[in-house]
C-alpha cells in the first residue's frame, strides 16, 4: 500500500533495501530497478526517490556507478548507515 513517507524515511527505505540485498561497493544495483520496486511503496512515484538518492550521493552514504545510473552503499560507512536504518525505521 502506497503512503506519503517523509524525507528521512524515504532515504531510509532507499539504505534499507540496498543493505538486504547486499549492494555493497562494487556490487551495485541499477537506478531504475530501485526506484520501480520502491515507487510501489512510496507516492509521487521516482520523483521523491531519485531526489532522495541525489541527496544520500552528495553526503556520501550511497556511490554512484556508471554515470550515475547505479548505485551502492559505501562500505566506509557501514555503521552509520546500519544505525541510521534502525533509528529512522525503528527496526
Amino acid at each position: 500500500m502506497r503512503r506519503d513517507y517523509s524525507g528521512s524515511e524515504v532515504r531510509a527505505l532507499i539504505l534499507d533495501w540496498l543493505e538486504r540485498h547486499g549492494r555493497w561497493g562494487a556490487h551495485y544495483f541499477p537506478l531504475d530497478t530501485i526506484v520501480n520496486k520502491l515507487s510501489h511503496v512510496v507516492k509521487n512515484n521516482g520523483r521523491m526517490i531519485k531526489k532522495a538518492v541525489k541527496e544520500l550521493a552528495n553526503e556520501g552514504y550511497v556511490l554512484p556507478h556508471k554515470g550515475g545510473g547505479a548505485i551502492s552503499l559505501n562500505p566506509a560507512r557501514k555503521s552509520v548507515i546500519v544505525d541510521h536504518i534502525k533509528e529512522v525505521l525503528k527496526i
